[in-house]
């Protein structure tokens, strides 16, 4: 994969053989100075979970919690003077922002985000605070992207693409080089996947590098557009869904990005919201380490049976972000807690006489489990008076305990309707 050209700037020009194993590398020396050098550790109680040798790579120790840095510094640095005084645009909801903020600080570079209306107040509080003059427009990605443009055309900035700019992916792709300095012999990274920009980096630094490794890319169920334009063999739009991934919450892959990527991917991994959620509790739970749901849909692929070749086999996980909403993390928790069985909400009747409580509190604490809380709806119950609806949550150990407390409740006589997600 490494081309003859040799390492220096690169142009923005679209075309397969756009970025090499020379541009990545120089990228590398180039952007040493303001990247923090990760660690790739490996990981006992993720390799005793999934069946793999799993090591994780922590790019989300990077200043402003993501790898988005990488490609944002390499940009940046790739400037002419006279671009460097005028200075840079992008569009963001967030990482991407983020990155060039700092770096455009660092380095002395005006920078410009256009962030949508819904972007997290968090991130566009702190890329003010970090220098960027914040634009706040539209609805949707598309309404800040377009205003970027016109920005752009109109004050002669430079636009940095976060995830379909050669100088982006070049910058995105050195994380391989230090992936397979730390595990030469990884034998698959598996790469969360939006737009394109970081599988396409990684892809041709670990195949150029180490040809027989698998590349794994991993995308959402509500946002599929790899897959999609993979079936199409070329970039198509796809609709999007709220996902917990709202990192890799892209319509279509890049167009720059695609090309590079589509001949280096061996699989492509789908997951739901309810395996995005459970990543993040065994994260926290296990790794100690509080990721986005973007970082945590590496697990998420390695939960289920989809990658069941790759048990015994080392495996690298790029935990490439960290920045979650606070006030999302608990929800988030909440639902992973949900799915794994560890909390059950339950509807039922019981008698609204003294002591109808106490027998279904006393039926549950036989049963091991612990009551959360106990709604009551006595407004719409029905017409009779003497009963009242309760919706019940519960603290419970895994699925198994669950089935066992559903059968000791059915038992006393309760009839259960359950409420919460559950599989």
């Amino acid at each position: 994969m490494s081309g003859a050209r040799p390492p220096g700037r690169m142009s923005a020009v679209a075309h397969a053989a756009a970025v090499t194993l020379d541009d990545i590398r120089a990228a590398h020396v180039r952007i040493a100075a303001g990247i923090a050098r990760t660690p790739c550790p490996p990981s006992i109680p993720l390799s005793e979970l999934t069946g793999c040798r799993v090591s994780c790579k922590l790019d989300l120790l990077q200043r402003t919690g993501s790898f988005k840095e990488r490609g944002a510094r390499n940009a940046l640095e790739l400037l002419d003077p006279a671009a460097r005084t005028r200075g840079v645009v992008a569009a963001s909801a967030g990482n991407h922002a983020l990155g060039l903020a700092w770096h455009g600080r660092l380095l002395g570079i005006p920078v410009t985000v256009v962030m949508p209306r819904f972007a997290p107040l968090v991130k566009v509080a702190t890329c003010r605070r970090l220098g960027a003059k914040v634009i706040l427009e539209g609805e949707s990605f598309e309404d800040a992207r377009a205003l970027a443009v016109t920005i752009a055309e109109q004050d002669g900035l430079t636009r940095v693409h976060g995830f379909d700019d050669p100088r982006v992916i070049a910058g995105q792709g050195t994380m391989a080089l230090e992936v397979l300095e730390d595990v030469p012999d990884a034998d698959a990274i598996i790469v969360p996947t939006g737009g394109a920009g970081l599988l396409a980096g990684v892809a041709i630094a670990a195949k150029a590098i180490r040809p027989g490794i698998r590349i794994v890319a991993v995308e959402p169920a509500a946002a599929a557009s790899l897959s999609a334009s993979l079936a199409a063999g070329r970039p198509v739009q796809v609709p999007l869904r709220p996902t917990l991934a709202d990192g890799l919450a892209v319509g279509k892959v890049g167009e720059v990005s695609f090309p590079l990527a589509a001949p280096l991917v061996d699989r492509v991994v789908t997951v739901d919201e309810d395996s995005l959620a459970l990543a993040v509790l065994r994260l926290s739970e296990l790794e100690k380490t509080v990721v986005e749901g973007a970082a945590a849909a590496t697990l998420a692929a390695l939960l289920g049976d989809e990658l069941a070749e790759l048990r015994g086999k080392k495996v690298v996980l790029l935990l490439c972000g960290g920045n979650i909403d606070m006030s999302t993390l608990g929800r988030v928790i909440d639902h992973g807690l949900a799915a794994d069985g560890r909390l059950w909400r339950f509807r039922t009747r019981i008698t609204d006489r003294p002591g109808g409580i106490a027998r279904l509190t006393a039926a549950i604490a036989a049963a091991g489990a612990s009551v959360l809380e106990i709604v009551h709806d006595r407004t719409f119950s029905g017409p009779d008076v003497f009963s009242v609806t309760v919706d019940v949550t519960v603290q419970t150990a895994d699925r198994a305990h669950v089935a066992s407390l559903q059968k000791r409740l059915a038992e006393e006589g309760f009839v259960l309707t359950p409420t919460a997600p559950g599989r």
